[in-house]
Parts: structure tokens; sequence; C-alpha cells
């Protein structure tokens, strides 16, 4: 299977690269240079340590709390971090702090894996949720280095595309030791994978284990006496499609004489100035956060065209959109919104967070909406009755406060498999 699999991507690759290159070029997309992805230009790795794999935002984020937490216990221990995206490597670069190597996730190919391993040496391999590269795993269980899925989740469809293919996923299972399962029915999946029982625990939901960011934003005290009365909206993390719905839902509230000041936070970086050109074609009064200027009376629309402010822009927010859920993405997190006591709007694609959005939605702190205009018109139920939306907010927040403890327990069980891996280094 890996011969096949190895011929597959190298055959894949003189068209893969150049595709890439152009489309990058003309979405102004940046990934890391294909140097750093064949491993050619690695940092001085320490040795020893722990690699921990994600894949972007989301799991990067993950990660961060995890190396937290085995810092808290062990501060000298060496984690190598790496990442998939350049969202994902920009984030890993900035909140990585002493004890912390990031590099770009390297290809999945013999030479690029290996050069990563004979670097680090590590005594673990660590992946976030479902990135389960078989180069990777291959060579990790060659050098009797054991492996770790945290935070494992498989959503239905993966799992159906998963298990068609089970013989061959089971050698490429093999050296995983550990398998920390968000929730009862993800380690069910796994184990019809054929992941044996014994190595397969629930450990919870990393992703419940956040606080709220108190990092001032210098806008923040702007934004709030511009929108003056006007209820703050945040719409985060929007992908393609989905800003013009919320244009729409912010016009029909305006009609309605119901004025709001909406913030606006697409996903993507590459899209910024699409999203810009959209809104200014609308005839909407707008300010981009990359420009400098601060929000006025007569802005409509805060446009977050930066990476890192999102989650800490949610405080300000009477009501939060979340995005990736009108589009068929899957979702992103509402508990960053969750978190600081704000109610969520999102669409019906969530299969990224069932088991957090069947949460919210028990205990109303969170409604789903099939288009638009259900969106406008929850948006509105809720702005309309200021009480009713606090009250969803704070049920949010216990919800997340009742989740918590995932990260300690992760944490304390990746660093025993590192304990208990071989105390040489020579794995190869």
């Amino acid at each position: 299977m890996m011969w096949l699999y190895r011929t597959l991507v190298v055959a894949l690759l003189p068209v893969a690269i150049p595709v890439l290159k152009i489309r990058d070029r003309l979405k102004g997309k940046r990934r890391p240079a294909f140097r750093e992805r064949f491993a050619l230009q690695l940092p001085d790795l320490e040795r020893r340590g722990m690699w921990i794999h994600a894949v972007s935002v989301g799991e990067v984020e993950i990660a961060r709390r995890l190396i937290r937490e085995i810092h808290t216990d062990r501060p000298r221990f060496p984690i190598l971090l790496s990442a998939t995206t350049s969202t994902g490597l920009d984030l890993a670069r900035r909140i990585a702090g002493d004890g912390v190597t990031v590099i770009p996730c390297p290809i999945d190919l013999p030479g690029a894996v290996r050069r990563v391993f004979d670097a680090a040496d590590p005594r673990a391999l660590v992946v976030v949720e479902t990135e389960l590269w078989p180069e990777m795993l291959h060579q990790a269980g060659r050098r009797r280095i054991p492996a770790a899925v945290v935070n494992a989740r498989l959503s239905d469809s993966s799992f159906r595309s998963y298990r068609r293919v089970r013989p061959l996923l089971e050698p490429l299972l093999a050296p995983v030791r550990l398998v920390l399962a968000r929730s009862e029915a993800d380690a069910e999946r796994f184990a019809a994978l054929g992941v044996s029982t014994d190595t397969i625990r629930v450990a919870g939901n990393i992703k419940y284990d956040l606080e709220p960011d108190p990092t001032p934003l210098s806008w923040v005290e702007d934004a709030l006496a511009a929108a003056g009365d006007r209820p703050i909206v945040v719409a985060g993390s929007t992908m393609e499609g989905e800003e013009a719905t919320v244009l729409d839902t912010v016009a029909r509230l305006e009609e309605e004489g119901r004025s709001v000041l909406l913030i606006l936070a697409p996903r993507h970086p590459e899209r910024f100035d699409t999203v810009a050109e959209l809104v200014t074609r609308r005839g909407l009064s707008m300010i981009r956060r990359s420009s400098g200027d601060q929000p006025a009376a007569s802005t409509t629309v805060y446009l977050l065209d930066t990476i890192g402010e999102l989650a800490r822009a949610y405080r300000v927010a009477a009501v939060a959109f979340i995005g990736g859920s009108l589009a068929p993405t899957g979702g992103h997190n509402p508990l960053e919104a969750a978190v600081w006591g704000v109610p969520v709007l999102s669409g019906p694609h969530v299969r990224n967070f069932v088991e957090v959005y069947d949460e919210m939605t028990a205990v109303g702190a969170a409604r789903l909406v099939a288009d638009g205009d259900e969106l406008a018109t929850a948006l509105a139920r809720w702005l309309d009755d200021p009480a009713a939306a606090r009250a969803a907010g704070a049920a949010g927040r216990a919800a997340v406060e009742a989740n918590r403890g995932a990260t300690a327990l992760t944490a304390a069980a990746l660093l025993e498999l590192a304990d208990e891996a071989q105390p040489t280094g020579d794995n190869r």
C-alpha cells in the first residue's frame, strides 16, 4: 500500500506544484516555500521531545493549549509543532514560546518526512484531530515511535469513506498507540476502523478549554463609541457566498428600522480584498481594520481584515454569526463567542462541531438557520429581546464551563506515552 501511495504522490507532484503556484498567485494566497515543505531548510531542532502536527488555525489552537499544559508540568520539554496551512503556520509562529519550534508540514514523501524524524528524533508523534498522513505514520511505526491522535474525531461522512477502505487503513493505523477521542461516538468509529479498543479513551473536547483572552484590542473602544445605541453583530469566519447573505440581512434589518454595526471577519486572508469590494459595491459605509482608521457613527461595516483578533472581537457582540455553516464547509468554532456569553447563530452545515452545537442548541445558546431569511428572522428576534439574548449567551458560557478538563487529561496521557518510548535516539 505504501509503495502505491508513494507512486501516486510522486506522479501527482509535477502537476500539483505548478497548479498550486498559479492558483495561489491568482488568489493572493501564500504557502510555505517548497524547499521548506521538502524539509530542506530545517532549523536546529531539539531532540527527544514531541512532534505535534496540526492542520490550520483551529488545530493549532488545540496544540497551543496542550503545549501550555505540558510546559506547566515540564517547562523544558522540547516540542516540534508543524502546521499545513499558511494561516495555521502564522498563528503557530506567533504563539510559539520557549521550547517550541515551528515548521511547515513536510510533503508526505519518504525523504522529507525522514529528514524531520532524523533531525528531531521525537519520543512521540501527536496528530491533532484526523490529520492522518500515511508516510508520517509509516515512518513513526518503522522507528517504533508511538503515535497518538488527540481530540480525535470522525464525522459521519469521513467514517463512511474510511470504512470502505478499512483493510488499507489498518496497517496505516498500526503505529497509533493512543486515541483520545472527543466523544463516545468518535471512540466507537475509531474502533470500527480497526484501532484496538485498548488504545482508545474518551478525553472530551479540548476546544471547551478556552478562556476569554483579556488582551485589549486597540479599536474596541472606538467601535463601541461608533455603535452608540446600535447593537454590534459579529459575523466571523465567513466563507465565499456568506458575506453577501450577511449583508442582505443587515440591509433587511435597516429597512425594518433596526440599525446595527456589523463587524465582518472573512475566514481566509486572500479573500479580504474581494469582500471589501463586495461591501463597497453595495454602497455601505465601511472601514477596514488594516487601514488603521477607526469606525465612526456613520460606519455600517467594520471589516476585520486581520488574523488573530476575531476571538477577542466577539466580546463586543450582542449576537454572533459563525460562518462556514451556510456554505457547506462544516462550520467553525462557536465556543469562541460562547465563552464571552454571546449567543450564536449558524447555518445548518456544522459537521465539524456537531457535538458542540448539539449541546449549545439544547440549552438555547445557539440557533441553526437554513438560509438568509431564517438568519434575518432569528437575528431580529434576539436584537428585539436583549434579555433573551443575554440569557442565551449565559447558557452558552455555562456549557463551556461544564465541559472543561480535556486539556489536562490529554497532556498527562501524552507525557505518559512519551515517557514509555525507547530511551535511545537511534530508532531507524
